[in-house]
Protein backbone atom coordinates (compact mmCIF):
# COMPACT_ATOMS: atom_id res chain seq x y z
CA UNK A 1 0.00 0.00 0.00
CA UNK A 2 1.14 3.60 -0.84
CA UNK A 3 -0.14 6.59 0.82
CA UNK A 4 -1.58 9.43 -1.37
CA UNK A 5 0.90 12.48 -1.68
CA UNK A 6 2.40 12.52 2.11
CA UNK A 7 4.45 9.20 2.15
CA UNK A 8 8.57 8.87 1.77
CA UNK A 9 7.69 7.38 -1.42
CA UNK A 10 6.73 10.90 -2.56
CA UNK A 11 9.94 12.73 -1.55
CA UNK A 12 12.10 9.71 -3.30
CA UNK A 13 10.37 10.40 -6.29
CA UNK A 14 10.83 14.24 -6.09
CA UNK A 15 13.94 15.03 -4.77
CA UNK A 16 13.18 19.01 -4.91
CA UNK A 17 10.64 18.57 -3.26
CA UNK A 18 12.76 16.53 -0.07
CA UNK A 19 15.73 19.27 -0.49
CA UNK A 20 12.67 22.20 -0.28
CA UNK A 21 11.05 20.42 2.76
CA UNK A 22 14.19 19.96 4.75
CA UNK A 23 15.39 23.58 3.77
CA UNK A 24 12.25 24.96 5.30
CA UNK A 25 13.00 22.73 8.21
CA UNK A 26 16.43 23.71 8.82
CA UNK A 27 15.15 27.63 8.33
CA UNK A 28 12.49 26.94 10.72
CA UNK A 29 15.13 25.30 13.28
CA UNK A 30 17.41 28.30 12.92
CA UNK A 31 14.47 30.98 13.49
CA UNK A 32 13.70 28.83 16.65
CA UNK A 33 17.04 29.08 17.88
CA UNK A 34 17.49 32.61 17.44
CA UNK A 35 14.23 33.27 19.49
CA UNK A 36 15.79 31.16 22.15
CA UNK A 37 19.15 32.64 22.08
CA UNK A 38 17.16 36.14 22.56
CA UNK A 39 15.57 34.96 25.05
CA UNK A 40 18.23 34.04 27.04
CA UNK A 41 20.05 37.50 26.22
CA UNK A 42 17.56 39.14 27.71
CA UNK A 43 17.22 37.09 30.77
CA UNK A 44 20.59 37.41 31.77
CA UNK A 45 20.49 41.27 31.45
CA UNK A 46 17.14 41.11 34.12
CA UNK A 47 18.07 42.61 37.38
CA UNK A 48 15.67 42.59 40.10
CA UNK A 49 15.12 44.94 43.21
CA UNK A 50 13.84 45.06 46.57
CA UNK A 51 13.76 47.63 49.05
CA UNK A 52 13.28 46.74 53.01
CA UNK A 53 9.79 48.01 54.83
CA UNK A 54 12.19 51.30 56.26
CA UNK A 55 14.25 51.80 53.18
CA UNK A 56 17.24 50.54 55.13
CA UNK A 57 18.44 47.64 52.92
CA UNK A 58 18.05 47.27 49.04
CA UNK A 59 19.04 44.24 47.27
CA UNK A 60 19.13 43.35 43.53
CA UNK A 61 19.43 40.02 42.31
CA UNK A 62 20.09 38.44 38.34
CA UNK A 63 17.38 36.10 37.09
CA UNK A 64 19.84 33.32 38.68
CA UNK A 65 19.35 34.74 41.82
CA UNK A 66 22.57 36.08 42.80
CA UNK A 67 23.07 39.27 44.46
CA UNK A 68 24.21 41.79 41.88
CA UNK A 69 24.25 44.73 44.21
CA UNK A 70 23.47 45.71 47.94
CA UNK A 71 22.90 49.08 49.33
CA UNK A 72 22.48 50.16 52.71
CA UNK A 73 20.82 53.49 53.85
CA UNK A 74 22.36 55.12 57.15
CA UNK A 75 19.67 53.44 59.19
CA UNK A 76 21.74 50.38 59.22
CA UNK A 77 23.65 52.22 62.01
CA UNK A 78 21.95 51.47 64.35
CA UNK A 79 20.88 48.29 63.94
CA UNK A 80 21.99 45.01 65.73
CA UNK A 81 24.13 42.61 63.35
CA UNK A 82 21.11 39.71 63.32
CA UNK A 83 18.55 42.30 62.85
CA UNK A 84 20.60 43.51 59.38
CA UNK A 85 21.25 39.88 58.52
CA UNK A 86 17.41 39.04 58.87
CA UNK A 87 16.70 42.65 56.65
CA UNK A 88 19.22 41.74 53.98
CA UNK A 89 17.86 38.13 53.77
CA UNK A 90 14.22 38.63 54.12
CA UNK A 91 14.88 41.88 50.84
CA UNK A 92 16.79 39.77 48.53
CA UNK A 93 14.07 36.70 49.11
CA UNK A 94 11.81 39.60 48.12
CA UNK A 95 13.77 40.29 45.42
CA UNK A 96 14.56 36.69 44.01
CA UNK A 97 10.79 36.01 44.70
CA UNK A 98 10.16 38.38 41.13
CA UNK A 99 12.48 35.97 39.49
CA UNK A 100 10.07 33.52 37.71
CA UNK A 101 7.46 36.31 36.40
CA UNK A 102 9.97 38.24 34.97
CA UNK A 103 11.39 35.19 33.28
CA UNK A 104 7.95 34.26 31.86
CA UNK A 105 7.28 37.62 30.64
CA UNK A 106 10.89 37.56 28.55
CA UNK A 107 9.91 34.48 26.75
CA UNK A 108 6.27 35.23 26.16
CA UNK A 109 7.73 38.13 23.96
CA UNK A 110 10.52 36.30 22.73
CA UNK A 111 9.14 32.50 22.65
CA UNK A 112 4.89 33.59 22.09
CA UNK A 113 3.29 30.21 22.65
CA UNK A 114 5.98 28.02 21.66
CA UNK A 115 7.31 25.48 23.94
CA UNK A 116 4.77 25.50 26.67
CA UNK A 117 6.21 22.17 28.29
CA UNK A 118 9.79 23.35 28.28
CA UNK A 119 8.42 26.81 29.85
CA UNK A 120 6.04 25.54 32.08
CA UNK A 121 9.03 23.12 33.71
CA UNK A 122 10.78 26.18 33.50
CA UNK A 123 9.00 28.91 35.38
CA UNK A 124 7.71 25.58 38.14
CA UNK A 125 11.79 24.97 38.57
CA UNK A 126 12.30 28.83 39.39
CA UNK A 127 9.36 29.31 41.47
CA UNK A 128 10.23 26.34 43.37
CA UNK A 129 13.82 27.61 43.82
CA UNK A 130 12.48 31.71 44.95
CA UNK A 131 8.95 31.53 46.15
CA UNK A 132 7.20 33.95 47.74
CA UNK A 133 8.35 34.89 51.26
CA UNK A 134 5.50 33.78 53.22
CA UNK A 135 6.08 36.82 55.90
CA UNK A 136 8.22 39.71 54.14
CA UNK A 137 9.27 41.21 57.28
CA UNK A 138 9.85 38.65 59.64
CA UNK A 139 10.06 39.56 63.37
CA UNK A 140 12.99 39.05 65.26
CA UNK A 141 13.88 36.00 67.00
CA UNK A 142 13.94 35.87 70.46
CA UNK A 143 16.86 36.30 72.14
CA UNK A 144 18.08 33.51 74.11
CA UNK A 145 17.87 33.18 78.16
CA UNK A 146 20.86 34.82 79.62
CA UNK A 147 23.22 31.78 81.06
CA UNK A 148 22.95 31.19 84.84
CA UNK A 149 25.77 32.52 86.94
CA UNK A 150 28.48 30.27 87.77
CA UNK A 151 28.77 28.78 91.14
CA UNK A 152 31.13 30.46 93.49
CA UNK A 153 34.54 28.89 93.85
CA UNK A 154 34.32 26.43 90.51
CA UNK A 155 34.12 27.15 86.74
CA UNK A 156 30.63 26.80 85.26
CA UNK A 157 29.44 24.03 83.67
CA UNK A 158 27.99 24.41 80.19
CA UNK A 159 24.29 23.51 80.12
CA UNK A 160 23.78 19.53 78.84
CA UNK A 161 22.47 21.32 75.11
CA UNK A 162 25.37 23.49 74.69
CA UNK A 163 27.53 21.76 72.19
CA UNK A 164 31.27 22.46 71.50
CA UNK A 165 32.85 25.55 71.92
CA UNK A 166 33.08 27.04 68.97
CA UNK A 167 36.44 28.66 67.50
CA UNK A 168 36.69 32.21 68.14
CA UNK A 169 35.64 34.28 64.82
CA UNK A 170 38.39 35.83 62.44
CA UNK A 171 39.17 39.19 63.20
CA UNK A 172 37.74 39.43 66.83
CA UNK A 173 40.91 39.92 68.24
CA UNK A 174 42.06 35.91 68.50
CA UNK A 175 45.21 36.46 66.56
CA UNK A 176 46.49 39.94 66.18
CA UNK A 177 49.02 38.88 63.05
CA UNK A 178 45.74 37.70 61.04
CA UNK A 179 44.62 39.28 58.15
CA UNK A 180 40.47 40.08 57.87
CA UNK A 181 38.64 41.89 55.45
CA UNK A 182 35.83 41.35 57.30
CA UNK A 183 34.08 44.78 58.01
CA UNK A 184 32.29 43.51 60.74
Amino acid sequence: MTSPNNGIGDLIRDPDEAIRRMDDWAAGFAAKAQRYQAAQEETERLRLTATSSDGAVSVTVGADGTVTDLTFSNKVKSFPLDELSRAILTTMRRAQSGIAEKVAGVMSEQLGDEDRETRTLLLDNLRGRFPDPDEPDEPPAAEPPPSPPSPSGGAATPPPSAGPATPPRRGTGADPDEQDNNPW
